[in-house]
């Protein structure tokens, strides 16, 4: 316990953190002052109010888009967002989809991919028609068949607003929001990008991610500058972007490339859809890399990180600390930087600092990278298994996993002072 005649100073140190991310100030504390036990209890605090500030970050953005966006988006019975009316169906059979037609159900889009056997159809429902109830009875009409919403995913970290070992050459993947191309971190990288129609639709989630993948700029590094970036746009700058179907358009077009690893800094409910597709990927040789989300530790689990054959990737501070944030379970293979660390963004300033599992995962992606340059699923192995020999292993498993991997690769905000 602390004595009272210190808490002022206490105090003092609290009100000087100007966020979540900051260190204690340097203080010329007097004797016989014992700093060990004054910088404990501070850095506790501090870490509760992190955690109190971003648990239910996820839930205030799902529950804004609910808000701003009825027509179009829904909650499922979970309290899970997904695109109104809309139902989908891996590879339904003809007895399904004449079910689904009694039911009013009609067709309205179809992803096909050869290279991971997917055939999604997207059924839409009736106007007024509600969803969940079309649902249910769908699998009841079709037993056999494997139905769900189409559900949206978000990111899993956030820009603060602060301003602000690279491996041989490679090749990776990133399924998240619109990559800004023309910012100056970018300006030796090969990206090749698709999605949105081809239209670009620069955001601060993607830019971010990309940018500690293969960016390099005067004071900042991603781990792979050398490397091709396949990047595709799930979001579109649009309401029901980030859904279950574009994330499965997007690994499919990951697949007809070849591309062996690829960054999914995204969370939401499991999906039979998203499901059926990342064990595709994860069969043909693929590394998926996705972030295990920022709920915190007693928060079910998020997908899809949490699936099998996934590399589950949580967030650590400087210090090797999981961050109080961050998921905690056996889905966490690897830990890696996710705090007091900066990357690019859009716009004035072109670095901000960022925090979340969201910007762990795209180092560890890299580093898995530069040894799985295209899909083998013995050597898909034989990289995650040579990633967990050089990783710092913590004492909890079920907080870093295999270890800490990436310290060194942290790119601090002082570097761009």
């Amino acid at each position: 316990m602390i004595p009272p005649r210190y808490l002022c100073t206490l105090l003092l140190c609290l009100c000087s953190t100007a966020n979540a991310q900051l260190r204690l100030p340097s203080l010329q504390v007097p004797q016989p002052l014992n700093t060990d036990l004054l910088r404990g209890p501070v850095e506790r605090l501090v870490d509760t109010r992190v955690l109190a500030d971003v648990r239910g970050l996820r839930r205030e953005l799902v529950d804004s888009l609910l808000r701003r966006h009825p027509d179009i988006v829904e909650a499922d019975p979970r309290g899970e967002p997904a695109v109104r009316g809309e139902i989908l169906a891996w590879s339904p059979s003809a007895e399904g989809l004449t079910a689904a037609r009694t039911l009013g159900l009609a067709v309205v889009r179809e992803e096909r991919s050869d290279e991971l056997g997917l055939h999604i159809v997207v059924l839409r429902a009736p106007q007024g028609a509600a969803t969940a109830r079309l649902l249910e009875a769908l699998r009841m009409a079709d037993p056999a068949g494997t139905y769900d919403f189409n559900h949206l995913y978000t990111g899993s970290g956030n820009a603060t607003g602060i301003p602000a070992g690279s491996g041989p050459a490679a090749v990776v993947g990133l399924v998240d929001s619109g990559v800004d191309a023309g910012h100056a971190v970018f300006d030796d990288a090969d990206i090749r990008r698709d999605g949105c129609g081809g239209t670009a639709q620069p955001h601060a989630h993607g830019t971010a991610v990309a940018a500690l993948l293969v960016g390099r700029a005067d004071g900042f590094k991603g781990v792979a500058p050398e490397a091709t970036l396949f990047a595709y746009d799930v979001y579109c700058d649009s309401p029901t972007g980030g859904s279950a179907l574009e994330i499965g358009a997007a690994l499919a077009w990951m697949a007809k490339r070849n591309v062996g690893v690829v960054n999914v800094s995204l969370v939401g409910p499991s999906n039979e859809a998203l499901r059926r597709t990342v064990a595709a990927m994860v069969a043909r040789g693929h590394l998926l890399v996705a972030a295990v989300g920022n709920d915190g530790p007693a928060a079910p689990p998020l997908y899809p990180a949490s699936y099998p054959g996934v590399v589950g990737v949580t967030g650590v501070d400087r210090r090797g600390r999981p961050l109080p944030e961050a998921a905690r379970g056996p889905q966490v293979m690897f830990a890696a930087p996710g705090s007091q660390m900066i990357s690019a963004s859009p716009g004035s300033p072109p670095f901000r600092q960022v925090r979340g599992t969201s910007y762990a995962a795209p180092i560890v992606a890299a580093l898995l990278a530069t040894r799985l340059p295209h899909p083998d699923p013995v050597r898909a192995q034989a990289a995650v298994t040579a990633l967990a020999q050089e990783a710092v292993a913590g004492a909890d498993r079920n907080a870093v996993g295999n270890g800490v991997v990436g310290a060194a690769l942290r790119n601090d905000p002082s570097a761009m002072r």
